[in-house]
């Protein structure tokens, strides 16, 4: 059974007419509140990302609530995509993504008013769940209305959205932190506008035929899943800090999770409608891809994630300087999603792009494992277009492939399994690699102050330089330097993973109709027979 039923799916079960293409003129007036949604998911992640490193000095927080602020949204959106995808068999799809961001405004809210790292992460959970019905249900709705060989067209409005909510993120939250009347804090209100302006456009231009269908959600396959892969998440965020790799704290949380994902495995195989159906990942590519996202999400959040915190603390930038030496990558994004999107849509071939994509992602990686706190800006800005041509080409293509290879009826399914496993990857990538970055910053500091951990204090909380004198100061930006390329290391195999597995991808032509017009068809076929 389908993880999501799709537009299409509840179109079909209606008597009308199979649905005709629509014109560019309603995609675009549909995208609008979509693309607004969107907007504000990418505007709240990238605003904190930057902030992050003084929020957490300000509330007195470690390194590892730093890796948790991250990691708790990426965890909760992780869990609720499929969930987000099942409730919209029952209920409109319009008032779910218009109940998401309602619930990211609340979010937002909460965290703008937080005075502990406690109460910042409960936050961070709230818009984790808000940004899950957003994931799962702009993409089930474009796929719905535009065909695979037209979505290359649209990847430039996907990209320019993406790029100036990137961009403008990191610069708002920057001048933010930096004016002394406002602070942190309206990083999380400055959001709360923009999400009522997308309420509002969704109510304007959305509209898509709903038919109610009987459907049984799996809770007890989504809380499993949630604790198995919670359990594992805490265990490499808290190992090497809170107890020994080698402990009994160790195989409890191990074995918590293992035996947790083993259950949720079986609970998957046995339910009625599962949220991750298990029968889907019988399609190659699907498998495939799904192994891509999660190889793509490890890299690119575990290592990106903690960009800017190396700007600030090893290269002593200020959150404006910050935000404006993450242009590079973000230009290298947008730029190759864009160009790859045309020429998609122009020709129909779509797997070069992916394995060059593969290619160039694992090289930027592996420059990025370069860097130290000495590296110049010229040099880094080389290397992070670098990394963002490359996970610009894979991205949007890795779902494109999928969407392109299934039936009408499991587009749904297609769709809610890459955020899923996406998502997931990210989660665990921020906080292995997180981990591994705070273990290493503890390391060297033990060494540079000559054995005494933490040297003034610093230990695994994350330093305020303004308050180090002057060869503590050195010490700790070297610290975070030779750490945060230690974490490119370890994510770039991660990388080249993704590269082997998009190489056994087979490329299919791409599809010239929608997916409401697909199942038509498809229902047409079945009913012939």
């Amino acid at each position: 059974m389908s993880a999501a039923a799709t537009p299409e799916e509840q179109i079909a079960g209606a008597p009308e007419a199979a649905p005709s293409a629509m014109s560019r003129r309603h995609i675009l007036q549909a995208m609008s509140g979509l693309m607004a949604g969107m907007f504000v998911a990418i505007l709240a992640s990238t605003v904190v990302s930057n902030a992050l490193p003084r929020i957490i000095a300000d509330l007195n927080g470690s390194q590892s609530s730093y890796t948790w602020v991250v990691t708790a949204e990426l965890l909760a959106m992780t869990a609720t995509v499929p969930i987000w995808g099942k409730l919209s068999d029952l209920y409109d799809k319009k008032l779910l993504i218009q109940l998401s961001l309602s619930m990211f405004i609340v979010g937002s809210l909460v965290a703008g008013f937080s005075h502990s790292v406690g109460l910042l992460i409960v936050s961070r959970v709230v818009q984790g769940i808000g940004a899950g019905g957003l994931t799962a249900l702009a993409q089930v709705v474009m796929a719905a209305i535009i065909p695979p060989r037209e979505l290359g067209r649209y990847s430039g409005i996907f990209g320019a959205v993406f790029a100036v909510g990137t961009v403008a993120g990191p610069l708002i939250g920057g001048v933010l932190v930096d004016t002394s009347w406002l602070g942190w804090r309206w990083c999380f209100f400055i959001g709360v506008p923009f999400a009522l302006l997308a309420i509002v456009l969704l109510q304007l231009t959305l509209k898509l035929p709903t038919v109610r269908r009987e459907v049984k959600i799996d809770y007890i396959g989504a809380v499993l899943i949630m604790s198995g892969v919670s359990a594992l998440l805490l265990w490499v965020t808290l190992a090497g800090n809170r107890f020994d790799w080698a402990s009994w704290q160790t195989a409890a949380l191990v074995g918590a999770g293992v035996v947790l994902l083993a259950a949720a495995v079986l609970v998957e195989s046995k339910v009625e409608e599962p949220i991750i159906p298990l029968d889907i990942f019988r399609n190659r590519t699907v498998a495939l891809t799904t192994l891509a996202s999660m190889l793509v999400g490890v890299a690119m959040f575990g290592g990106t994630v903690f960009l800017s915190q190396y700007f600030q603390i090893s290269l002593g930038k200020t959150p404006t300087t910050a935000g404006l030496m993450s242009l590079p990558m973000i230009l290298g994004l947008m730029i190759s999603t864009t160009v790859a999107g045309q020429i998609i849509s122009s020709r129909g071939k779509w797997k070069g792009f992916l394995i060059a994509g593969g290619i160039i992602m694992t090289a930027g990686m592996g420059l990025l494992s370069t860097i130290s706190a000495d590296s110049s800006f010229g040099l880094l800005s080389v290397y992070m277009v670098v990394l963002g041509v490359g996970v610009g080409m894979l991205m949007q293509n890795l779902v494109l492939a999928a969407q392109n290879d299934v039936p009408a009826s499991e587009l749904g399914a297609a769709t809610s399994v890459l955020s899923f496993f996406r998502s997931l990857g990210g989660a665990i990538g921020t906080s292995a690699l997180g981990a591994v970055l705070g273990n290493r910053v503890a390391s060297e500091l033990e060494k540079g102050f000559g054995g005494a951990a933490g040297g003034g204090g610093t230990g695994h909380s994350v330093p305020d330089l303004s308050k180090l004198p002057e060869p503590a100061r050195h010490i700790v930006e070297q610290a975070y330097g030779v750490a945060t390329a230690e974490v490119f290391l370890v994510g770039a195999p991660f990388a080249f993973l993704a590269l082997i597995a998009v190489l056994f991808i087979k490329e299919k032509p791409l599809k010239t109709q929608s997916g409401m017009e697909r199942l038509a068809e498809e229902k047409a076929a079945a009913a012939a027979h």
